[in-house]
């Protein structure tokens, strides 16, 4: 079993993230690399054990117009600078994987250079495709060659050209000497020439233990790039995009749909990059219409088959979005880490929760998965042993998942669930969801996840005896919300809205005994609710 099999990734866009000026001077170096070393131990906090980082090498704007495929771009730093960030995150436990742009140069790069200068009598007019003398471009070359995306300035190489490919390939093996990298993602897989990429999976095998090809494919059927002969993983857009507009419309078939059809075509979905935003899409917190559904798609981030990534900042929670004109620099912004952690922020209690359990739980990475439950708002399935249930409803649901008997611990939210006669009976609050793991076989404990607005601090009163009898005897023995944090005395005389969750479950319990017997069904349900909102809704009820 490789190491990305099971890594939760992060992705970086240096350049952004380290506030390099757009436009490279190519002057003096600046050392911003450097500062990336509390980013590291962040990403360790969170559990990462994998980080995309790029591009990275010297280029004239973004990166991706590459000059100089050897030396550290100069708004960064220095190759040494580089060297001694990759040995700091492997100190930390986190691999490194490098953006590589192969499929075409900066107009900078020297191969072009020379192509401008000499023309026909250049060495490297073979290194590009289609060079054409008869004709022009904006830039008054005297020629036209084929691009990327209908931009000039990034020349498409003619990967066929055995100088290339050689190139090419000696420059994998310098990154890999020289920086001790783990791994490459391939800038615009989608277009790049096959044969290129069964090179370099020959060279993968062979230059370093577990290096791993990941692609960028935006399109098509993955099953082409993603075997024995090419790469190890591509880019899962398709679930990128069933993700938030699952959410935003209500409807779970759609991401269903989209993992089912990949199994039918035969793609183990387990090698595919996932991720909800990237350095070429909006913020996820932008796309969502409803905030709340933050966390169920992060839920499935993490427990649906792939390799789960997450964007630098997103984590916070932050917004971003591509201006009119295209430019992406509102989605690639220099961010302050101690800034970002100095004040609470549940976006990223959540990803730390799903960060350490990811870690734990082998399932999530390699368990077989099995749809159990699918509606518009609903959707629950089993990743090996584990059970993830999710709900994009603006209210609270109840859902009667099909499952193995036994007794169920609540990753997320804490607590003790049974099932019984095949069947384990789950209430989720709005906008909610929970991972559930077999309590016989797991040793891991979880810090619960927090509300996003604090609880306020209960008072002593006479009823806290029996009151905190009352909740444990609701979850037939198991153990409660309350149980999950520090005991808290609970105080039923004070206002509803000012309870605590297990001062809610309580006081549900007293409304239920008034109005007749309590069943033991009746306490599961109460216990199984370990939502405030929705507890507060349902002691209101009562008349």
């Amino acid at each position: 079993m490789a190491w990305y099999d099971e890594a939760f990734f992060y992705h970086i866009y240096p350049l952004g993230l380290c506030g390099a000026p757009r436009t490279n001077s190519y002057g003096e170096e600046e050392h911003r690399l450097r500062e990336l070393r509390p980013w590291v131990e962040h990403l360790e906090r969170l559990g990462v054990r994998g980080l995309y980082i790029g591009p990275l090498f010297e280029s004239g704007s973004h990166g991706y117009d590459t000059t100089d495929y050897r030396r550290l771009d100069r708004r960064l730093g220095s190759n040494e600078d580089l060297k001694d960030f990759v040995r700091y995150c492997h100190e930390h436990g986190i691999r490194v994987v490098l953006d590589a742009v192969f499929n075409h140069s900066g107009r900078d790069f020297f191969a072009f250079r020379d192509l401008k200068e000499k023309r026909e009598r250049s060495e490297y007019q073979d290194w590009y495709c289609n060079v054409n003398f008869w004709n022009n471009n904006e830039f008054g070359d005297g020629f036209s060659y084929d691009n990327w995306g209908g931009y000039n300035l990034l020349a498409k190489f003619n990967l066929r050209n055995p100088q290339v490919l050689t190139y090419h390939l000696e420059t994998v093996r310098y990154w890999v000497s020289e920086f001790d990298i783990d791994g490459l993602r391939l800038d615009t897989a989608d277009v790049l020439d096959f044969d290129f990429m069964r090179a370099l999976r020959n060279l993968a095998n062979t230059v370093k233990p577990e290096f791993w090809l990941m692609g960028e494919v935006i399109h098509g059927e993955y099953q082409r790039w993603v075997n024995p002969g090419m790469l190890h993983a591509v880019t899962d857009y398709a679930l990128h995009k069933a993700l938030y507009s699952g959410h935003n419309d209500h409807n779970y078939f759609e991401i269903a749909h989209t993992l089912n059809r990949f199994m039918q075509n035969g793609i183990d979905c387990r090698t595919l990059y996932s991720f909800v935003d990237n350095h070429d899409v909006e913020r996820i917190h932008t796309k969502l219409n409803d905030k709340r559904y933050w966390l169920p798609v992060h839920i499935l981030l993490f427990c649906l088959p792939g390799i789960p990534s997450v964007y630098y900042g997103s984590e916070f929670g932050i917004d971003g979005r591509k201006a009119r004109g295209g430019s992406d620099d509102e989605i690639r912004p220099q961010l302050n880490l101690s800034e970002l952690l100095s004040r609470e922020n549940p976006c990223l209690e959540i990803v730390h929760a799903l960060g350490q359990i990811y870690r734990e739980e082998k399932a999530l990475a390699w368990g077989d998965y099995q749809q159990l439950v699918l509606t518009t708002k609903q959707y629950a399935f089993r990743r090996g042993d584990v059970l993830v249930a999710v709900n994009n409803d603006g209210c609270d649901c109840e859902i009667a998942i099909p499952c193995a008997d036994g007794v169920y611990r609540g990753a997320l939210h804490g607590g003790q669930l049974r099932a019984e006669n095949g069947r384990l009976n789950l209430r989720l609050g709005p906008c909610d969801g929970e991972i559930l793991i077999p309590e016989s076989r797991s040793t891991a404990r979880f810090e619960p996840i927090r509300t996003a607005v604090p609880e306020p601090e209960a008072k002593a009163g006479a009823e806290n005896a029996s009151a905190a009898a009352a909740a444990k005897e609701a979850a037939g023995g198991g153990t409660t919300a309350a149980e999950a944090r520090p005991a808290q005395p609970l105080d039923l005389s004070k206002p509803y809205e000012q309870m605590s969750v297990e001062e809610l479950q309580a006081a549900i319990l007293q409304k239920l005994a008034h109005n007749g017997p309590v069943t033991d069904q009746m306490r599961r349900d109460v216990a199984a609710n370990i939502w405030r909102d929705s507890l507060l809704n349902w002691v209101k009820s009562f008349r």
